[in-house]
Parts: C-alpha cells; structure tokens; sequence
C-alpha cells in the first residue's frame, strides 16, 4: 500500500522492467560497482566500508544482513534498466497517459450554495498523457511529494470532477486530504 505518489510513480515504472533484478548479494553488488564505477562510491551509499563491497564482489560474503539486503535491493531496483524506463516516461507523457487508484479524502472549492465538503473517495480513472507528462516531470525535477499531490489533484479536478470540461466549469480548485493509497499503472 503506497502512500507516497513519488514511490507510486517509482512502483509503476518498475512494472515496465523487461528483465528482473540480479538476485544474489553478490551480482546486486557488481552491478552497483558497475553503475557507480568504483567501491568507494558504493560503500559510502550503502554505509558500509569499502572492504565489505569488495568481498561481496568476489562472493567471499554472500548473505548480506537484513537492512543491508533492503539497501541493495532498493539501489538495484533504482537503476536498473533506465531506458525501459525512460521509454516508458515517455510513452506515458505522449500517448498512453496512466491509471490512477486512489483512496483519499478529496474536497474542492467552488461557488456558494454547492457542496464542497471534503470526503472520503476511492477513484479509479485513467489520465490524459499530458497530466502524466506533468507528474513525471515534476518527479524528474526533484518535486516533493505535497506537490506532486497537487498535480494529481488538477488532473483528477480535469477528468473527474469537470469531466474533461464538459461539466463543473467554475470548479476551482480540487484538495487532496488524508491519502490512505495511491497506485499507478502504465
């Protein structure tokens, strides 16, 4: 259960992965080495010295500790297969939009006499590739996750609530509350 939209928008390009992730400790670590071109740069990340990556390298260690495992996996998943990824961005941004399961209380401002009351929604609905494109870039620009939250808002005001524009037109501005679970689907 996601609570987080950036690790939702993580999750969701996962799903795009072609190939999984090394499983051992061992070929985890090597291909951290590879990305990062040296064993300093990995130890340092993973905290960790530098003679323990060199030994999961040469498989002289092969079960890492608990929170260490969840570390390198973590790393792994991070940067593994950046292309599909980025392909997927892409393909997202431009054509295919994503889906959007949310749970959350959603409220909204708009004229007097209407009811904005904020209340708790369970809303599947797909998004347009140009709200998509809007939340990656965001993500890819370092945005933290309050504003991410109102992109994903403006898009569901957009489709949901205004119905692509064909109702609700003086809808003003759509709130996301309490977010209990939020997934994404390319």
């Amino acid at each position: 259960m996601t609570r987080s939209i950036g690790e939702g928008l993580d999750q969701a390009l996962e799903q795009a992965q072609t190939r999984p992730i090394p499983k051992s400790a061992g070929a985890q670590m090597r291909f951290l080495v590879r990305q990062m071109k040296s064993t300093r740069a990995v130890a340092q990340m993973l905290r960790v010295s530098q003679r323990t990556v060199e030994r999961y390298v040469k498989d002289q260690i092969k079960r890492p500790r608990a929170d260490l495992a969840a570390r390198m996996e973590r790393e792994v998943t991070k940067r593994w297969q950046p292309k599909v990824k980025e392909r997927a961005k892409k393909a997202a941004g431009t054509s295919q939009g994503l889906v959007v399961d949310v749970r959350a209380q959603l409220g909204y401002d708009a004229p007097a006499g209407t009811s904005d009351e904020a209340r708790m929604r369970h809303l599947t609905v797909a998004l347009p590739p140009h709200q998509a494109a809007r939340l990656f870039d965001a993500q890819g620009q370092g945005a933290n996750d309050a504003a991410l939250q109102k992109i994903t808002a403006d898009a569901l005001k957009e489709v949901y609530f205004q119905q692509r524009g064909t109702r609700a037109a003086s809808l003003e501005e759509v709130r996301m509350l309490n977010l209990e679970h939020i997934e994404f689907g390319l």
